[in-house]
């Protein structure tokens, strides 16, 4: 992969510069050198890290311990405080939930879809960052697709903002994790405007369509939500269980 900066196609949106490719784990120094310390494929930045770099790291890593602490309390939001939910976590069933109860009487639908906004896109703009940052790195880290990465980049090269584009506001409905399309989005030069307009757009429709599930549902999602509340305890120790013998198994495969 080249190291030299991204000439976007004219008129279109692209990358201004690239990062460098991920350097192979089974690289050996020259004889007589030592290893660099803060070379390691595992890491998005190349050399030793700056400020930046350390900034959005660890943005990276309270994303992700935010929905682990909130994990234990969404089987008992979810039947008594659906769009309080909703803000805190932006989940599928918390949107269902809170359109339904919104169908029989109890809130809103207009509050439900706004509501949603937020919990929705509160992290997003961090995995754009991260993009135009670290560029390639980064998005190959996300997908683990080493493989297949350098035919996947030269798609978005070589088609810019008629990829990126459709792809943010499309991404809700996509069967890959977000991440990486918005990791995308920041390494083809969207600007950070662009890219939370698109967000919002693509967010707002697929909290539309579970509000229009819910709401269709009404009385009996209703039920189904106060009952997962009211076991919501045992089904959150249920779920921390399962959490974390899940990692113990990913430290230890051979158990």
């Amino acid at each position: 992969m080249s190291d030299e900066p991204i000439a976007p196609p004219d008129g279109q949106e692209g990358a201004t510069t690239a990062a460098p490719a991920v350097v192979a784990a089974t690289e050996t120094p020259p004889a007589g050198k030592q290893p660099d310390p803060w070379s390691d494929p595992r890491l998005p930045w190349e050399g030793k890290p700056r400020r930046v770099d350390i900034a959005c790291w660890a943005a990276i890593t309270v994303s992700g311990l935010y929905y682990l602490c909130l994990l234990p309390f969404r089987a008992s939001l979810v039947g008594t405080h659906p769009v309080l939910l909703e803000l805190l976590n932006g989940s599928t069933e918390a949107i269902v939930s809170a359109a339904a109860f919104a169908r029989v009487g109890h809130g809103s639908l207009t509050v439900v879809l706004l509501a949603s906004i937020p919990g929705l896109m509160k992290f997003d703009i961090i995995y754009w960052w991260a993009g135009r940052l670290w560029g390639e790195r980064i998005i190959l880290l996300f997908s683990g697709r080493r493989k297949h990465g350098a035919r996947f980049m030269e798609r978005v090269r070589r088609s810019g903002r008629w990829f990126t584009w459709p792809a943010v506001v499309i991404s809700p409905f996509l069967p890959i994790p977000n991440a990486i399309i918005y990791a995308v989005a920041g390494w083809a030069g969207m600007s950070w405007v662009t890219f939370l307009i698109l967000d919002a757009i693509g967010s707002l429709a697929w909290a539309g369509m579970l509000a229009g599930l819910g709401w269709s549902l009404g009385q009996r999602a209703v039920t189904v939500a106060e009952e997962i509340s009211r076991y919501g305890l045992w089904i959150s120790i249920g779920i921390v269980v399962v959490v974390i013998a899940a990692q113990m198994r990913h430290v230890n495969p051979q158990r």
